[in-house]
């Protein structure tokens, strides 16, 4: 897709009698942004410079219109059409067991996890899935910013990705991202044992019409499930998972330890059942609404 949109935009210019220097002036880039478009090079078009080519060129949208294709060839299949449900949930819960959720990364610590991963050929994929990645943090902290549960397996905080002073920075931005008034964390600590949730993470969403949906995803797969039931059965999953992990004030003792180096002692289950118990009593904590023990947010200061 990108070769496409390339030869349609040098078709367009040559057409004009334009040589690349001036179509860039005409846009306000540089003539080797044009070139690195025209061969498929370098960073994708957005839809803003997209639009303004096509103005140029007179091309009635035609740039515009390929300019999404583009973009979508940087995620694999199964994972377009989760992240235009997560964009527009009001709702988010998940489960990671082996990296950050995403939008909770730092720069570094989501540099450090796609830069390893196999579907990313060139160094251009690499910077746009980070700039995608890091791009999707802003509904977090916008007006109307979703509700955002995340329950981490213990060796999340322990495996150092990027290395130790990255995985600091991390550890603390987890830290401060869970005094947010619509963020939640736990940790599930290793003494849990197996969960059903092993091999992979789990995410569910909410949208605004009610619909629920839910995401699971390995290494190099990953599957959004529809049905209704299916949904509920993970549903009931994460909540299990939800009530097994450390309250998030215990969570958040364990992560500064780990930002430190230590070790945390982990209370026993029934002590950590009290606590998240009274935790969840407390005003402006989080509490359970319903039957179905979904979060709902704790009012803004």
């Amino acid at each position: 897709m990108a070769e496409l949109y390339g030869k349609r935009l040098k078709m367009l210019r040559l057409a004009k009698g334009w040589t690349q220097r001036h179509l860039g002036s005409l846009v306000a880039v540089e003539h080797s942004r044009i070139a690195q478009l025209e061969g498929a090079k370098g960073a994708k078009p957005t839809l803003e410079l997209s639009r303004a080519l096509d103005r140029a060129l007179g091309a009635d949208g035609l740039l515009e219109d390929l300019q999404p294709h583009v973009y979508r060839e940087t995620f694999p299949d199964w994972s377009r059409a989760w992240l235009d449900y997560q964009a527009r949930a009001e709702e988010i819960r998940a489960y990671v067991g082996h990296a950050v959720h995403g939008l909770l990364q730092t720069p570094e610590y989501a540099r450090a996890t796609l830069r390893v991963g196999r579907m990313l050929k060139t160094p251009e994929q690499l910077e746009e899935r980070i700039s995608a990645r890091l791009n999707r943090q802003i509904r977090l902290s916008a007006p109307g910013a979703p509700a955002l549960w995340v329950v981490m397996d213990e060796a999340v905080l322990r495996r150092a990705v990027g290395g130790r002073e990255v995985m600091r920075g991390q550890l603390a931005h987890l830290v401060a991202v869970s005094a947010w008034p619509n963020v939640t964390v736990q940790v599930l600590p290793f003494g849990h044992g197996e969960h059903s949730a092993m091999g992979g993470s789990l995410s569910l969403c909410t949208l605004a019409d009610g619909t629920e949906l839910a995401y699971t995803e390995g290494a190099e797969w990953g599957r959004l499930v529809e049905d209704p039931e299916e949904v509920k059965s993970y549903e009931i999953s994460y909540d299990q998972l939800r009530a097994e992990a450390l309250p998030s004030s215990m969570s958040l003792d364990m992560i500064r330890s780990a930002m430190e180096g230590n070790s945390a002692r982990v209370p026993a289950q029934p002590v950590r059942r009290r606590l998240a118990q009274v935790q969840s009593q407390q005003p402006g904590g989080w509490g359970l609404r319903g039957d179905r023990g979904r979060p709902h947010r704790r009012p803004r200061p």
